[in-house]
């Protein structure tokens, strides 16, 4: 499910941005890609240190966006790529999904758990 491509994007200097839905619109947070942990085929782990408007929507709809990119690794079109990935979050504070976060990132409060259901380049 993740491209080699995609693989190399999250190793280089970068932002991510973490779409979720409340009432009044969409609610975009920001972290880096090098936060981006992968325990397993089709999941990324992502500490929160703040995300509470995040998790707060999540509670409530499950369904989550990403973006991510970099203008180091070659794209479809010349200098830089990006992913639009799509798919399920949680967000937990107990259990081996948070373990793992909290073991590298001592201030992460919880970890959101994204299932990916998709990927697309779009660059």
């Amino acid at each position: 499910m993740f491209s080699e491509k995609l693989l190399a994007v999250m190793k280089h200097p970068g932002v991510v941005a973490i779409a979720t839905q409340w009432e009044e619109g969409p609610h975009l947070v920001n972290t880096w890609n090098s936060y981006l942990q992968l325990p397993r085929e089709g999941c990324l782990l992502i500490p929160a240190g703040y995300m509470h408007h995040t998790e707060a929507n999540i509670a409530r709809d499950n369904r989550v966006l990403l973006t991510i990119g970099s203008h180091e690794v070659a794209g479809n079109l010349g200098p830089g790529t990006g992913f639009l990935l799509k798919g399920t979050a949680a967000f937990v504070t107990s259990g081996p999904d948070f373990d793992t976060i909290k073991a590298k990132y001592a201030w992460a409060r919880g970890a959101l758990v994204v299932s990916v259901e998709s990927v697309t380049q779009t660059l």
